[in-house]
């Protein structure tokens, strides 16, 4: 029986014991007392299902504290996460049973039905009702979850003896395969080691015929060499003589040749440099009368008798030093005028803050504009040593060399000044003294560093 409302707690107090009807209750009916914790997993579920759901329906007045946090879970999560919980609540509350049996009879009347055919929602039902029968029909219940336990574990214990048994039928078959390979491979292997040891024996009589020969044939070249050896000897050495002999001719030969070679190379050279300066001073020379014949305007008028006075001269033969940008300019300007800069020396004396790559991109740059302003040819020097980033392609109106190692700067441009005809206009650009001097007996124009950035910077 349930028990009545009268029976209820007061609010926010629990019950001192079980309430009478309920398995735990001395006084029910049922002798065996049954624990609410100790019921079989299929009961417990059901029975937490249940109150689960009236749970979130009752008034806040009949959840025991403990249960009050989970009554705002969801009834599926209710059931599963506080199961344990909620059968404790119904054990130790009969305030909180009684109101979960009310709203079962008035919403899942179906849920407190003792004599239900499936024996889990019977067992459930007996145990929250109280009923004699509870422990029974919890017992079944545990029998039936025994028994299916134990059924569940022999049909998986026959499933795997059948497959222990298919398994070891497929080890067996595969075992006799292997052995049956096995005994045609040993066959096998009987037979080609026959065929081998056949073939060793066979070989052994060839190596024995082989020894014999190679032994006869000993014998005889050595009967053979005793009376040839020192004719061979003697053709040996005749040999090495005519070996020597020919090598020695072969390297004078060599050296001749080379020594031809190099003759007609360097007169080769010499004809080309001396065709270059010839052609040069020519065009040079015809510059030169053109521009003073315009420089003087200067007619074809008679000459005087004065003028074909040979054997005199002006006595200068050193070239001029060059202080001003404007006396530079007009050396420029001369036909077939050749600058030729000391690169480092101006780059040092006017941007020396700069890294080395970056004061020849700089003085290029200024020698191309140079160059396209004037139309003089234009030559710029650099030291070669430690230089790794020569530009591929010379600028355009500039030619850019670089000192072969060991070769200084200095001494390449005394080389370019030297290289060049008597008359031609040549400008050193340059404030090193030695190169000034060297450059300035050789007939060419010296400007210090500074007068030649001067003119650079009106470019």
């Amino acid at each position: 029986m349930l028990p009545s409302s009268a029976h209820s707690d007061r609010p926010g107090e629990e019950p001192p014991g079980p309430a009478a009807g309920v398995p735990g209750d001395p006084e029910a009916p049922d002798s065996d007392e049954l624990d609410w914790l100790a019921l079989p997993e299929p009961v417990r579920e059901r029975i937490a299902e249940l109150s689960a759901a009236a749970l979130g329906k009752l008034p806040a007045d009949d959840i025991p504290r403990q249960l009050r946090p989970i009554a705002r879970f969801a009834p599926a999560k209710r059931a599963k996460v506080g199961g344990t919980a909620l059968l404790t609540g119904l054990r130790d509350s009969s305030r909180f049973r009684t109101a979960v049996l009310e709203w079962l009879r008035e919403h899942r009347t179906d849920a407190l039905d003792p004599n239900s055919p499936d024996s889990v929602f019977a067992a459930a039902a007996a145990v929250l009702l109280g009923e004699s029968s509870a422990t029974s029909r919890v017992r079944l219940v545990a029998k039936n979850t025994g028994e299916t336990a134990l059924r569940v574990e022999r049909d998986a214990a026959v499933a795997k003896s059948r497959r222990l048994e298919g398994e070891l039928e497929r080890l067996r078959s595969e075992l006799d395969e292997a052995r049956a390979a096995a005994e045609e491979a040993r066959g096998e292997r009987e037979a080609e080691l026959d065929k081998l040891r056949g073939r060793l024996r066979e070989q052994g009589v060839v190596l024995r015929q082989a020894k014999d020969a190679a032994e006869q044939a000993r014998a005889e070249a050595e009967r053979a060499g005793s009376g040839r050896g020192s004719e061979i000897d003697n053709l040996a050495a005749q040999l090495e003589r005519e070996r020597q002999r020919v090598a020695t001719e072969r390297t004078r030969a060599d050296k001749a040749v080379a020594e031809a070679e190099n003759a007609r190379q360097s007169a080769r050279e010499a004809r080309d440099a001396d065709e270059v300066r010839l052609s040069l001073l020519l065009d040079t020379l015809g510059g030169a009368v053109d521009g003073l014949r315009h420089e003087l305007s200067v007619g074809h008028t008679r000459r005087r008798p004065a003028d074909t006075v040979r054997g005199a001269g002006t006595g200068k033969h050193h070239g001029d030093r060059v202080q001003d940008p404007a006396t530079l300019d007009r050396l420029l300007t001369l036909p077939n005028a050749h600058a030729i800069v000391d690169g480092y020396n101006v780059t040092k004396t006017g941007y020396p803050e700069l890294t080395l790559a970056e004061q020849r991109n700089r003085l290029i740059g200024q020698l191309t504009a140079l160059a396209a302003r004037t139309g003089a040819e234009l030559t710029v020097v650099f030291d070669g040593a430690g230089v790794t980033s020569i530009p591929a392609a010379a600028p355009r109106g500039v030619r850019v060399l670089f000192s072969d190692p060991g070769v200084l700067a200095d001494d390449v441009i005394r080389s370019l000044v030297a290289s060049e005809p008597r008359g031609r206009p040549i400008v050193v650009a340059t404030s090193d003294q030695a190169v000034v001097t060297s450059v300035r007996g050789s007939g060419a124009h010296a400007v210090p560093s500074a007068v030649f950035l001067a003119r650079l910077g009106r470019v």
